[in-house]
């Protein structure tokens, strides 16, 4: 009998000891815990808006052989800056010499020809000068005479021929000599030599797909982004001006943000827009243009176009205070020690703020960080926070 009540004390014991562990658990969940707070602030801030973008030279120019031939010598080498005439390539130029040569021997016979053709025309009026006197005074026949001035017009016809016969064989001439000019491949502007995919020995034409290089006139680089028909129409709407140009040249400078997160030394200027949409992705095309004397940018680079954004005396918000629950953007509100959450909507995102255009006003104060573990009727220990500390410390990840 003793045993058994000191089985059930201890069962009773143990049953005590855990519902007060749970009691002791549950009181710790809803124990008040310290979160960062904010004021909710009026602020005139920057923002932007950005887009990819790919990087250009002003001029790209492909170099292609006007002629087919097998490469002899390449004279340059990728990422070289060239001059306008510089030699880049020679083509095996063999069989052109010797059809030049041939042709300018033709140039040579023809020149020939036409020397003896003169002569027979001289010697044909000759013979006519020499009739008439006698005709006219009946000392020899008109026939003699009709004879002469035939023999001379035939002589004129193949005077005539020789010459014309000269003009094809020059023609010939200064065209094999052109081949043999167009076998020095040269470059067509000052620039930067691209990709050079084909080597000596290669087999080259004018009808190739692939260039022999590209050469690209960097001193100026276009950086090309979209609008889609959206941003477009918020564009014409928001940007100060009467027509597209006015508009384009009210567009502050904009900022290239490089392919490593860095943002380019030099600020760009919005130029040109191709002013209709494309029907296949429904965008509009613009032009920035950065000045790259340094030669930093390369045509082919990538990055993004940043916009500047400027809002006046707005609300804004750490954007790690906002969250969404069922598509609505929220934030937790204190009042004393107790959050609730509040409907918001937020007008833009940049740079770890958050723009506020209704739900809150100046001087509220909001939970700044760590609101997914909240509920609505959470007791917290506020901790005042300084705003610009904390946006500040939030760096991006590239």
């Amino acid at each position: 009998m003793k045993y058994s009540y000191l089985i059930i004390f201890s069962v009773c014991a143990s049953l005590w000891m855990a519902c007060n562990n749970k009691q002791q658990d549950k009181q710790d969940k809803n124990a008040a815990r310290p979160y960062p707070i904010v004021t909710v602030q009026e602020k005139s801030v920057t923002g932007f808006v950005s887009y990819p973008t790919s990087i250009k030279g002003r001029i790209n120019n492909d170099v292609r052989a006007k002629i087919a031939g097998y490469i002899k010598e390449v004279l340059v080498d990728e990422g070289q800056t060239v001059s306008k005439g510089q030699i880049l390539f020679r083509l095996e130029t063999n069989a052109l010499s010797e059809t030049a040569a041939a042709a300018k021997s033709g140039v040579s016979a023809a020149d020939a020809n036409i020397s003896a053709a003169e002569a027979a025309v001289n010697a044909a009026q000759v013979e006519v000068n020499r009739l008439k006197p006698l005709v006219e005074k009946n000392i020899v026949s008109n026939v003699l005479l009709e004879t002469a001035k035939a023999n001379l017009k035939s002589a004129e016809s193949k005077l005539a021929q020789a010459k014309s016969a000269k003009s094809q064989a020059q023609a010939t001439y200064l065209n094999a000599a052109a081949n043999v000019e167009y076998s020095i491949i040269r470059s067509p502007i000052n620039g930067i030599v691209g990709k050079l995919p084909l080597k000596v020995g290669s087999l080259v034409g004018p009808s190739d797909a692939t260039p022999l290089t590209t050469i690209s006139e960097t001193d100026e680089v276009y950086a090309y982004f979209s609008m889609n028909e959206s941003e477009y129409l918020d564009f014409l709407s928001e940007t100060p001006g009467y027509t597209v140009a006015e508009k384009l040249k009210n567009i502050p400078p904009v900022t290239l943000i490089l392919a490593n997160g860095e943002a380019y030394e030099e600020k760009g200027i919005v130029k040109a827009a191709t002013g209709q949409i494309d029907p296949q992705t429904g965008s509009i095309l613009f032009r920035a243009s950065f000045n790259n004397k340094r030669k930093l940018l390369s045509n082919g680079n990538s990055g993004t176009i940043n916009i500047p954004k400027q809002y006046n005396n707005v609300l804004v918000v750490p954007e790690s205070a906002t969250f969404e629950q069922q598509g609505l953007v929220q934030v937790f509100k204190v009042n004393a020690d107790t959050t609730y959450a509040i409907k918001v909507i937020v007008a833009d995102r940049f740079n770890n703020i958050a723009i506020i255009s209704e739900g809150l006003k100046k001087g509220d104060t909001i939970i700044a960080a760590g609101v997914n573990a909240l509920r609505t009727g959470s007791k917290i220990i506020p901790k005042p926070i300084n705003f610009d500390s904390l946006v500040n410390a939030i760096k991006p990840i590239f």
